[in-house]
């Protein structure tokens, strides 16, 4: 099985090259660090982990990022002796790692799943454990950890509906896969169920809750001033803000004609689109031209930028990193994926800053959270594009519904945190036995 499962990757891999090199390069960046793909690691880091005890975290990409980062900040204190290093897939997720991480964690790529990768990938960093962030299954990188005895993670661990039946169909190659893990965070039982009938252990499977509720509540270093950058737009400060937030195809020129629809009641309307992936932000910019929208990219914002008042009516972003200092200026939200495509957005950022928001049906990715946020009327789900205008012009007209909203939205997020630490006490209890100093948790006050 192993040895055709290798064939057929290498295949594969050989015949999808040309779009993965494109994707590549429609992100940038790409040439930095390219080798590690193929694990070929700078000295430095071999330098790095000589002597000592290693903690291997993936994190696919930037949804990944945020979580990774607050189990590493949340594990750090407990694990004094030990050295992390972090990987992830995406240029986008490097960037994220590097922006929000301090140098003495070593970033990495994640080795492409041959068996030469792999295992030179594993010898070098010698892990004492490996944790996976809601990552994909790579056979080869977890046939290599189990064979040298390195336990296993998988945190904040869900299947997607999608997932679900492929993982049964092809039991005979995931059953194993899914077996080697010693500790697995769900986020609910439902997830817990399915991960039990894919091959998890049953004594392995915990229901721990959400990490993405927890991760919102922690603070992060302020690299945006969205009130002046504002100002330089010429947007007024009473102005009514729309950020439509991690968008894909087809969601901006929607948010853009419910916006121009919607000046004619609210002429003071500025919108803010945030496309989940910035490369397609080129795209967009297009369409909107198209259109005769007056917007400008946020890249292309100097210290000297100028805008009279009224000039611009929407700004695009097109750097990473910054959708919640939008967030926190959003008259409403709009949470993006929602509509034109499958799975949704995370909802839980906006709501832990107290924001009336809106979402299309397909929330998928985020079912339990979404229930929990319409529940407690935090939150308004459009069927379709054509109620989401008379759903965003409600919340415009009224700022006491607005309040009310955000502050059950906050409520919602406050209800559902925690899961960060039973996700630390999981990790912690299966290191135990392996000699590793485990140093008692900080007392508060």
């Amino acid at each position: 099985m192993r040895t055709l499962y290798n064939i057929l990757f290498l295949t594969g891999f050989l015949l999808a090259s040309p779009y993965y090199f494109f994707r590549l390069q429609r992100r940038g960046n790409w040439r930095q660090d390219f080798m590690h793909r193929f694990a070929k690691y700078p000295p430095e880091l071999k330098q790095f982990l000589t002597n000592s005890h290693a903690l291997w975290i993936h994190a696919v990409s930037v949804g990944e990022v945020g979580l990774c980062t607050q189990l590493i900040y949340a594990l750090e204190p407990r694990l004094p002796n030990m050295k992390i290093v972090v990987s992830t897939t995406t240029t986008t997720g490097m960037a994220e790692l590097r922006r929000r991480l301090p140098t003495h964690i070593s970033k990495i790529y994640y080795p492409i799943d041959r068996r030469k990768y792999v295992n030179r990938a594993l010898a070098l960093i010698n892990p004492e454990a490996i944790i996976l962030v809601e990552a994909e299954i790579w056979p080869n990188f977890l046939w290599r950890a189990k064979r040298l005895g390195i336990p296993l993670f998988l945190a904040n661990a869900r299947i997607s509906d999608r997932s679900f039946p492929r993982y049964k169909r092809f039991g005979f190659l995931f059953r194993e896969l899914f077996g080697a893990f010693v500790g697995v965070g769900c986020q609910n039982e439902a997830d817990a169920q399915r991960l039990r009938e894919v091959g998890c252990r049953p004594e392995a499977v915990r229901v721990l809750g959400n990490l993405k509720f927890d991760a919102a509540k922690l603070g992060e270093r302020r690299t945006l001033n969205v009130p002046a950058l504002f100002r330089q737009l010429g947007v007024a400060e009473d102005a009514l803000i729309l950020v439509a937030g991690s968008t894909h195809a087809g969601e901006e020129v929607i948010l853009e004609n419910i916006a121009r629809r919607l000046r004619s009641r609210f002429p003071n309307l500025f919108l803010v689109l945030v496309p989940r992936h910035a490369e397609r932000c080129h795209e967009v910019g297009r369409q909107l031209r198209a259109q005769g929208v007056k917007f400008i990219y946020r890249n292309e914002i100097r210290p000297e930028t100028r805008f009279k008042p009224g000039e611009l009516n929407c700004l695009l972003v097109n750097t990473t990193g910054e959708l919640k200092f939008f967030y926190e200026l959003a008259t409403v939200v709009f949470v993006g994926k929602s509509l034109t495509s499958v799975g949704g957005q995370n909802p839980i950022e906006p709501g832990m800053l107290r924001k009336a928001m809106v979402f299309g049906p397909n929330m998928q990715n985020f079912a339990d959270v979404t229930r929990n946020f319409v529940q407690a009327k935090a939150a308004l789900q459009v069927p379709d594009a054509e109620a989401l205008e008379p759903a965003i012009s409600k919340l415009l007209a009224d700022p006491a519904l607005r309040a009310e909203m955000g502050q059950q939205a906050g409520l919602v997020v406050q209800e559902n945190q925690g899961a960060i630490e039973r996700t630390v006490e999981m990790i912690l209890e299966q290191l135990k036995p392996r000699g590793i100093y485990i140093a008692p948790p900080r007392k508060l006050g």
